[in-house]
């Protein structure tokens, strides 16, 4: 099942306060950026978030999961607990990941567009 548009409008809500919001559809699902780095990834309408070490503590008690076959384990974010949200999405944003680079080849049309929430 794919992610719901719905979906992503609800997460970006929760958010809303928290940066620059944005969304990329990538095949069939959804990367939300917050001040232009990649803090979400949404999945069958789940919020994932990479396990990193920064977010460890905060994360404790959260459910882990597979956002798509081949992927690492990922823990679930509970976006409606904005307090929670607020404290990962702050440490994801400010601690330094790797992001990808930008291909300089050829790339398609309209598949680098971001949506602002």
């Amino acid at each position: 099942m794919a992610t719901s548009i719905q979906y992503i409008e609800f997460v970006c809500d929760q958010i809303r306060n928290m940066g620059a919001i944005r969304f990329k559809k990538m095949f069939g699902e959804y990367m939300i950026y917050v001040n232009d780095k990649p803090v979400l990834l949404i999945c069958d309408n789940t919020v994932f978030v990479k396990k990193l070490d920064e977010i460890k503590e905060q994360m404790q008690d959260a459910e882990v999961g597979y956002p798509y076959n081949g992927a690492k384990e990922h823990y679930i974010l509970d976006v409606e607990n904005v307090e929670l949200s607020k404290n990962v999405i702050d440490i994801l944003a400010s601690c330094k990941m790797n992001c990808p680079k930008k291909n300089k080849g050829r790339s398609i049309p309209g598949s680098n567009q971001l949506y602002l929430c």
